[in-house]
């Protein structure tokens, strides 16, 4: 019996699940993609500054599961079928060799993702998937007897089975299509972006990073550290992009108006802090306050920071009074800064909500309302920090929509 499936979606999610499809029907059935737009893979050839930041090596499905804001606990059992390890070995096997960096980032060895899109593309022809761009799918409809219609503006096709892979954002319409289909939607917001902020702390800081901070939010249980950016409209970087994306849902009910906290020194409790400023009363009195830095950050953000605390211009480590010995502490161990707003971090755009987890099948990715209909990426409720996991995520559910959908 020759079986048709359509995927809608030209993204990762979407190759890899015709891919998978097409494999394993092994001639026997033929697998069409439908893109709305002209542009193929668009979010694989930003990713990662044009690098593509293909996965993450993390090898353990338990510590990878830990990395999804939402839906990590339906990954685990998904990761124990399909997991970077899977996705490594699958672009090796096409000639494709990854290289991972220090932070646990991986990214193919040409530094571009155009060999990842290259690979993709060849992968399709290879399996013999009829990819069809500028084919925006209208409506999907089941029949009674199990099989679907989509609809496109000037013509129907006929499916066995539908992958819906189209991403997260409503304008990308997979999640209008899910719901005709009987699926509840959890409202899509925003997850990994960066915080719009106004402050004489930042101003003209731009491109300055910090390599080891401490942010969180008071009142809420949001706390992450890593790397952070000062950028011309406020604070970047992984430690608050991690923060954004577990903070998705809370962050959107306050309006994205909220006091952001942050320690420049981390790894010290701000009591430790305070008696190294002291001691340099004693073994730096005459050194200056403002241009001798004990703590190893960049020249320009201490030098803000020695001002925003108050400290006189000038003023040596002897004469450091109390007060502003104090000052100087609370800015480097918790300084407040008010966010006014987001910006969406366009190379890694990932959407918090989609189709209700508890509604699919993760072994399958089909629907629990619709059989026949399976699901891959980021139409899901599904979405990760940044350092590739989103990817990784495509990669897997991607693999087990394909081939549930062949069998």
């Amino acid at each position: 019996m020759s079986r048709h499936v359509v995927v809608i979606g030209g993204g990762a999610a979407g190759f890899f699940a015709a891919i998978t499809c097409a494999e394993s029907l092994k001639g026997l059935g033929k697998v069409t993609l439908l893109e709305a737009t002209q542009h193929l893979l668009a979010k694989v050839r930003v990713s990662g500054g044009g690098r593509c930041n293909v996965t993450h090596n993390c090898f353990d499905p338990a510590e990878l599961a830990k990395r999804y804001p939402r839906g990590g606990r339906e990954l685990l059992g998904a990761f124990h079928r399909w997991q970077p390890r899977d996705t490594l070995g699958w672009f090796a096997q096409r000639g494709v060799s990854v290289k991972a960096e220090a932070d646990g980032r991986m990214f193919p060895v040409t530094d571009d993702s155009a060999t990842i899109i290259d690979c993709l593309q060849r992968a399709a022809r290879s399996a013999k998937v009829e990819i069809r761009t500028g084919a925006a799918v209208k409506a999907v409809e089941r029949s009674d007897d199990g099989h679907f219609t989509v609809k496109l503006t000037h013509e129907t096709l006929a499916a066995d089975r539908v992958i819906l892979a189209c991403g997260g954002g409503s304008a990308a319409g997979g999640h209008a299509l899910a719901a005709s289909l009987g699926h509840a939607i959890e409202p899509p917001v925003p997850s990994l972006f960066t915080f719009n902020i106004r402050h004489r702390l930042l101003a003209d800081l731009s491109g300055l990073s910090v390599e080891d901070a401490a942010v969180w939010v008071d009142g809420l249980k949001l706390r992450e550290r890593g790397p952070v950016l000062v950028t011309h409209t406020g604070l970047s970087g992984p430690g608050i992009l991690k923060l954004s994306a577990w903070g998705a849902r809370l962050l959107a009910e306050r309006g994205y108006q909220f006091p952001l906290k942050l320690s420049f020194i981390p790894a010290s409790e701000p009591a430790k802090v305070a008696a190294a400023l002291a001691e340099l009363r004693t073994r730096e009195p005459r050194k200056q306050v403002t241009t001798w830095n004990p703590f190893g950050l960049p020249a320009r953000l201490w030098e803000r920071l020695v001002e925003v605390a108050g400290v006189p211009s000038g003023m040596t480590w002897a004469n450091l009074s109390a007060a502003h010995a104090q000052s100087l502490v609370g800015w480097l161990t918790a300084a407040e800064l008010p966010v006014t707003g987001k910006s969406t971090h366009k190379e890694e755009f990932v959407t918090c909500g989609g189709v209700r987890l508890r509604e699919v099948d993760f072994k399958t990715m089909e629907s629990k309302l619709a059989p026949g209909l399976h699901f891959a990426g980021e139409v899901l409720d599904i979405d990760g920090v940044t350092g590739g996991f989103n990817f990784q995520a495509a990669w897997t559910t991607g693999w087990l929509a394909g081939r549930a959908a062949a069998e």
